[in-house]
């Protein structure tokens, strides 16, 4: 497999985004349902369309497997009814994935039109930042021509797919820090057959803690995106289903 031009931490700083620093809402949590966040998604999306601040959920999910739009049941080996965690058909791009602990899931909202991104280039300001925050636990990561996300080597360490509503980007990334790689197991992930998965846990001696990689991910986040953010309650990813 072809590994693709790594992002180099010099890579823009331009960001393609407006010269002022941007306010953005922080919600950092762990064991949200994915339709929690999912409704929360949804609501701040709009929220944001009608004027509210732009917003970054950091988050640890239950476990759950997501197909997205591209996605096709001939992914999934076994009969849904074997598997440990439902599937979820949501609206992103990209084909089947799971989301569980030891993942970092990012839940960007933001507008891109406001921003000067094109959904293209937004993803790869995406990975970017996931490729700089691996450069920071001493892990070398690319992209792969054709294949959205992030690869060490032929292995696949961090998904992405995303969704846009009205210019407002929604979805976002998965990173693996230490998960349970056997949830993999019973899917195609990503619908890529020919690829595995992998996490910074099987790749480093030690791995980093969810709050160490938060941690990176917000200053990297902060710095590639011009934005400001700012923490914020996150009983809110839980109360849009229960309000």
């Amino acid at each position: 497999m072809a590994i693709g031009t790594r992002y180099a931490r010099s890579m823009t700083e331009r960001s393609s985004v407006a010269s002022a620093i941007a306010h953005v809402d922080l919600f950092v949590a762990s064991d949200v349902p994915y339709a929690d966040a999912l409704r929360w998604q949804h609501d701040r999306v709009e929220a944001v369309r009608e004027g509210a601040g732009e917003a970054l959920a950091l988050i640890e999910h239950t476990p759950a497997y997501t197909m997205g739009r591209r996605g096709g049941r001939a992914s999934v080996r076994l009969d849904e009814a074997d598997l440990r965690a439902p599937v979820i058909d949501v609206e992103r791009g990209g084909d089947l994935t799971w989301h569980g602990s030891g993942q970092l899931v990012g839940y960007p909202i933001l507008d891109l039109r406001a921003r000067g991104l094109r959904v293209a280039d937004y993803i790869r300001l995406l990975e970017s930042v996931l490729i700089e925050v691996l450069d920071g636990f001493g892990l070398e990561a690319a992209t792969v021509a054709g294949r959205p996300g992030v690869w060490v080597e032929d292995a696949k360490i961090a998904a992405i797919g995303v969704a846009v509503r009205g210019g407002i980007a929604f979805h976002g990334f998965a990173l693996n820090v230490a998960p349970d790689l056997s949830w993999y197991d019973p899917i195609v992930p990503c619908g890529l057959a020919d690829a595995s998965v992998t996490s910074m846990q099987e790749l480093r001696t030690e791995a980093p803690s969810m709050g160490e990689v938060v941690g990176m991910t917000r200053a990297v986040f902060e710095r590639r995106f011009t934005a400001r953010l700012r923490d914020s309650d996150a009983s809110v990813l839980r109360e849009a289903v229960s309000a």
